[in-house]
C-alpha cells in the first residue's frame, strides 16, 4: 500500500509541476516523416519525400542541407547512422567515422607539450566521412540519385539566409577563424567592420562548397551517360571526392595550413556497414552503434536499470535522480577506460561490457545512499573469455590525474566545462511507409572550422577525442589510420519485431544521458513521444569530457528548474551540487511507430531549433 501511495504522489508531482501539455504538439503522420536539427533541414527532408525518394534519400538531403548550414557540424564532418531495413528485417549500422592521419602520433602532441589534441585547427582534423557515408547509404539503401538528393544543399550553398545560432557564432569565434585564410574568406563576410560575421537573414553563400558539390553531381551523371548502374555511378562520384581532384585540393590546402592529412589517408578509408550492438530491456530490443562511439554506455544502463523498480520510485525522485545518475556513472566510467575503434587492436571487451551478469555485479557496487566521486571501470573480462591485460592500470584509475586537476578545475568554470559536454553535432529522423527507418546523429566540422582550400569542405576536429596515453584508455590511443572514440549515438528500438521507436539527439557527453531518460520516460512513465522528448531530464558530469581538456567534475548535476525544492535538498544532503537549467530535454528528436492506428509519431524537444514534417 504504502508503495502505491509513493507512486501516486509522484505522478500527481509530475503532473502539477511538469504538466501535461508540451510546448511543441505531437507530429502525426500517415506517409512518411522527417526531423532534425533545423526547419530548413526537414524542408529539405520533406521535399525528397513529395519527390518519391524513401526514408534514406530524405534523411541524406537533410544531412546534406544541415552540412551546408553549419547546424554544428559541416561536410568534413562524420556520420553515424543506423537504419532499419524492411527488406531483412534488420537494423544496420553506418560507420563513416573519420580516422587520424599519417603522422598523427601521440610523440607529436607530446612533444608539442599537448596533454591530448588540440581542440580547434588542422591538427585536430581526421578524415572527412560525412562525404561517403552519405554517399553509401544512397548507393546500398536509397533510392534516387546525388543530383536529387543534393539539389537541397547546392541550392543553400548558394545561397540562403543564414539564421541568428549560425551567424553569432562566428562572431564570437571570429579571432580564431582569422587564423585560418580560407576559413576567413568564407565565415568573416563584413572583413575590417565591427560585426565581421553575417547578420542573421543575411544571405550565406559558400561558391567553393557548391563548385565542390557539382564536382560529385558531375561524376554521377558522366558515370551514367557511360552506362553505369545508379549504384555503380554514386560510387563515381565517392571516388572524384576521395581519390580525384576534390582529394588533391584538400590534401595540398589542409598540409598548407598544418594539417597532416594524405592522399593514402583519403584512398585508403572506408565507410562500415556493420552490425550494431543490442540489449533487451523488458521485451524492447534497443540498437547501439559500438565502441567506436558511446552507444553501448545506453545498454550497458539499461542492463543495470533492469534490475531496479524505477516506477515505484516515481518520475524524477530524489532516489530516482541518484540512482539513474549513479548507473550511468558506472556505465561512463567503462567507457572512458574500454571503448574505442573496433577495427583496431586491441579488441574492446564488448561481450562482457553488455552481459547482464557483468550489471548484476556492477550494480552491487553502487552506493545507493549517496554519490560515490570515486567511481572505476569494472573487469568485464570476467565475463567473457580472456583476461584484462590491463588490470595494471585500474586501481590508480583517475586519481592522481584528478588531484592534479583539483585545483585547476576551480579555475576552469563550470560553463566552459558544460560547453564541452554538449559540444556539436545535430540530428535526424526519418521514416516512411515501405518500412524503412533512419536515425543519425553527423556531427564534426562545426565553427570554427578549418577550410580546406577551394573545396570549401571544412575539416573535423574530432582528433580531440583520443587520448595520449595508455593509462587513461588503451583502446583510444591516437594512431595513424584510428578512429577516436567519438560521442555520436543514434538510437533504435524494437517490439515484436517491428520499428517501436527511433530516437538521437545532440550534445556531445550527454547524448546517451538524455536518450536513457528519453527511452525510460516512455516505456516506464508511459509519456507520449512528444511528453518524453520535452521531459526534465538529469545531466552528469562525473565523466571525463570527449572534449578539449578531457575534464570531469564529480558530483556536478544539473536539473530543471521546477524540481521541487525537497528533491533538491535531498539531492544535495546525498553529495550531488546541484545546478538549476530553464530546459533539460536534450534536443532529443524522436518517432514513435503506433502499429494500432497505422500512423507515424513524432518528437522534437523544444530545447533548441530542432523541428518536424510529416504527412
Amino acid at each position: 500500500m504504502k508503495k502505491c501511495v509513493i507512486t501516486l504522489i509522484a505522478i500527481s508531482i509530475f503532473s502539477l509541476v511538469y504538466g501535461q501539455k508540451t510546448v511543441k504538439p505531437v507530429l502525426h503522420g500517415r506517409h512518411w516523416i522527417a526531423i532534425t536539427g533545423k526547419p530548413l533541414g526537414a524542408t529539405a527532408g520533406a521535399t525528397i519525400f513529395a519527390q518519391g525518394g524513401n526514408a534514406v534519400d530524405a534523411a541524406c538531403a537533410m544531412l546534406a542541407a544541415t552540412s551546408t548550414m553549419y547546424d554544428v557540424l559541416s561536410w568534413g564532418g562524420e556520420t553515424q547512422a543506423l537504419i532499419y531495413n524492411p527488406n531483412t528485417k534488420k537494423v544496420i549500422g553506418i560507420n563513416a567515422l573519420g580516422v587520424a592521419p599519417t603522422g598523427a602520433t601521440p610523440e607529436l602532441y607530446i612533444n608539442k607539450e599537448m596533454r591530448y589534441p588540440p581542440e580547434y585547427g588542422p591538427l585536430s582534423a581526421v578524415t572527412p566521412g560525412t562525404p561517403g557515408g552519405l554517399m553509401v547509404m544512397m548507393a546500398e539503401f536509397g533510392s534516387m540519385s546525388l543530383a536529387e538528393v543534393l539539389k537541397p544543399a547546392m541550392e543553400m550553398a548558394e545561397g540562403y539566409p543564414i539564421e541568428a545560432q549560425s551567424a553569432n557564432t562566428i562572431e564570437r569565434h571570429k579571432k580564431r577563424i582569422a587564423e585560418w585564410p580560407y576559413s576567413k574568406n568564407v565565415f568573416l563576410v563584413h572583413q575590417g567592420e565591427e560585426r565581421e560575421a553575417p547578420y542573421a537573414g543575411e544571405i550565406f553563400r559558400q561558391p567553393d562548397l557548391l563548385a565542390t558539390l557539382q564536382k560529385i553531381v558531375d561524376a554521377e551523371s558522366k558515370a551514367l551517360e557511360r552506362g553505369k548502374t545508379r549504384k555503380e555511378a554514386i560510387y563515381a562520384a565517392y571516388d572524384r571526392f576521395y581519390k580525384g581532384d576534390i582529394a588533391r585540393e584538400l590534401v595540398n590546402s589542409t598540409q598548407e595550413q598544418g594539417g597532416l592529412i594524405t592522399m593514402d589517408d583519403l584512398a585508403n578509408w572506408e565507410v562500415y556497414i556493420e552490425e550494431p550492438v543490442t540489449t533487451n530491456y523488458k521485451g524492447i530490443d534497443v540498437y547501439k552503434l559500438t565502441t567506436w562511439v558511446q552507444g553501448p554506455v545506453m545498454l550497458q544502463a539499461l542492463n543495470m536499470l533492469e534490475l531496479f523498480d524505477l516506477k515505484a520510485m516515481g518520475y524524477n525522485s530524489a532516489r530516482y535522480m541518484h540512482t539513474v545518475y549513479q548507473v550511468m556513472n558506472h556505465a561512463f566510467a567503462d567507457r572512458d577506460f574500454y571503448y574505442g575503434d573496433p577495427y583496431f587492436p586491441p579488441e574492446e571487451p564488448i561481450k562482457g561490457l553488455l552481459s547482464k551478469q557483468y550489471a548484476k555485479e556492477r550494480v552491487k557496487q553502487m552506493n545507493l545512499k549517496e554519490n560515490d566521486p570515486k567511481v572505476k571501470p569494472g573487469n568485464p573480462f570476467r565475463f567473457q573469455a580472456g583476461r584484462n591485460p590491463y588490470l595494471q592500470y585500474l586501481d590508480d584509475w583517475g586519481e592522481t590525474e584528478d588531484e592534479e586537476r583539483e585545483e585547476s578545475d576551480a579555475l576552469y568554470g563550470f560553463h566552459k566545462l558544460e560547453e564541452e559536454f554538449f559540444t556539436g553535432t545535430t540530428s535526424m529522423q526519418t521514416a516512411d511507409t515501405e518500412g524503412w527507418v533512419v536515425s543519425i546523429t553527423p556531427s564534426g566540422a562545426w565553427i570554427p572550422t578549418v577550410i580546406a582550400g577551394k573545396t570549401g569542405i571544412g575539416l573535423s576536429q574530432r582528433a580531440q577525442s583520443f587520448v595520449l596515453y595508455a593509462e587513461e584508455n588503451p583502446y583510444n590511443v591516437i594512431s595513424p589510420g584510428k578512429r577516436p572514440r567519438a560521442t555520436l549515438t543514434p538510437g533504435m528500438a524494437l517490439k515484436d519485431g517491428k520499428p517501436y521507436l527511433s530516437f538521437a539527439v545532440q550534445g556531445g557527453d550527454t547524448q546517451d544521458q538524455n536518450l536513457l531518460q528519453f527511452f525510460l520516460n516512455m516505456v516506464e512513465f508511459e509519456m507520449n513521444v512528444q511528453e518524453a522528448s520535452e521531459a526534465a531530464n538529469i545531466a552528469s558530469y562525473q565523466m571525463y569530457s570527449s572534449f578539449g581538456d578531457h575534464k570531469k567534475e564529480s558530483g556536478r548535476l544539473t536539473v530543471q528548474e521546477a524540481t521541487p525544492p525537497w528533491v533538491v535538498k535531498k539531492l544535495k544532503e546525498m553529495g550531488y551540487k546541484v545546478q538549476k537549467r530553464a530546459i533539460t530535454s536534450g534536443p532529443i528528436n524522436a518517432i514513435y511507430f503506433d502499429w494500432k492506428h497505422g500512423s507515424f509519431w513524432g518528437g522534437a524537444s523544444h530545447h533548441g531549433e530542432d523541428y518536424g514534417i510529416a504527412w
